[in-house]
């Protein structure tokens, strides 16, 4: 067990592809029963074939295996990276209000379609990405955006039809970043996130241009450009959004978690801001509670934060993890968070505190996936 909680000193077109439908690889056959309070699927970004395995939890706050599902395409390795191979927060991403799971295959330049059935899976469809390495989704309604971290960078724009998504070319954004191959693992974008009511796409560009963009979205899909924030210095990762509605960056160049209000223009106000004193501090994921969770890859622990009405921001704790802390969720009801650990592969599971205080409940490697990210809890 590791230690539970350690104080410091203070989140159009129509150009579709052909529908895969499959069964699952090694579950039983998929039947119409309602999605369980808890299910937890972790993408394995494996280059040899990537896949969504899928978990429930024990009665003792642990993980079972109890299914995996090809998604038709493969994983990849970015450039300089050990524990994080997309080096990007959001590569799945589940979509309630329809009942899918988006995955990104960053090798083939695809997005596959999975319907939810309970903790079970059924591949719909893979689809072009509309560019060059997908490494992040978000969708908020029937729109679905993807970004595109090579070839300067580039958002792809979707609607969903059922259980497909439907591309529209003209949603497509080019980021111009003039990644090079000696900058790409710092050099790439890291993530793209509707905010809460759908009106603002935000996307961080890490060391690329250590800028927040904020594209203004609406039925017509996004402006023709972004608002730039510039933040320099700070490799502006992952991005949440706290029970405030404000924006949460976390910084992994200075190793802070910093708030921020979004105008009507896209252009970002800082409202708080405060250091781990943990190393590569490069996603962030808040619970129902309002408690907020940083993942240090280089320290392998989780900062627990908590943010206030005027944005300010706290840093509470730090929670030991496997090696290589990366992408995390929070179960639907608040009551655990499960951790991925990029270093073994594996996935670590808490129980969530009244103070926000994590309790490791169990630990699950996951097969073939070491390095890889992506994960959604329900």
């Amino acid at each position: 067990m590791k230690p539970i909680w350690k104080l410091s000193a203070a989140t159009a077109g129509a150009a579709a592809a052909t529908a895969l439908s499959v069964l699952p690889a090694s579950a039983a056959a998929v039947h119409d029963a309602p999605t369980p309070v808890h299910a937890v699927f972790v993408q394995t970004d494996n280059t040899a074939g990537n896949t969504i395995v899928a978990y429930e939890p024990t009665s003792d706050g642990g993980l079972q295996q109890v299914g995996s599902y090809p998604t038709g395409g493969n994983g990849a390795v970015l450039s300089g990276s050990v524990v994080d191979h997309l080096a990007s927060e959001g590569s799945l991403a589940y979509d309630r209000r329809a009942g899918l799971l988006y995955a990104v295959n960053a090798g083939s330049n695809t997005i596959t379609v999975f319907l939810v059935r309970g903790d079970q899976l059924i591949r719909t469809q893979v689809i072009s990405s509309g560019g060059q390495f997908p490494v992040s989704i978000t969708v908020h309604g029937n729109q679905v955006y993807v970004l595109n971290a090579l070839g300067g960078g580039s958002v792809a724009g979707f609607v969903q039809f059922g259980s497909r998504l439907i591309s529209e070319p003209f949603w497509s954004r080019a980021l111009d970043l003039g990644t090079s191959s000696a900058t790409v693992f710092t050099g790439t974008p890291g993530q793209i996130a509707f905010t809460p009511d759908g009106s603002h796409l935000v996307i961080t560009t890490k060391g690329a241009a250590n800028t927040v963009d904020v594209f203004q979205a609406g039925p017509l899909g996004p402006s023709a450009a972004p608002a730039v924030t510039s933040l320099p210095g700070t490799v502006p990762f992952g991005v949440t959004f706290d029970a405030y509605g404000h924006l949460v960056v976390a910084e992994a160049g200075t190793d802070t978690v910093a708030t921020f209000s979004i105008g009507a223009d896209g252009q970002l106000a800082q409202l708080g801001s405060v250091g781990t004193a943990q190393a590569a501090t490069c996603w962030i994921t808040a619970a129902p509670s309002g408690a907020l969770y940083a993942s240090n890859a280089g320290s392998a622990t989780e900062s627990v934060l908590r943010s206030q009405p005027d944005g300010a921001v706290t840093l509470l704790g730090a929670t030991p993890t496997d090696a290589g802390t990366v992408d995390a969720a929070s179960s639907a009801d608040g009551q655990y968070l499960y951790v991925q650990a990029g270093g073994p592969g594996s996935v670590d599971a808490y129980r969530i505190g009244p103070d926000g205080s994590l309790t490791e409940t169990g630990s699950v490697t996951v097969p073939g996936a070491a390095g890889g990210e992506g994960i959604v809890a329900l």
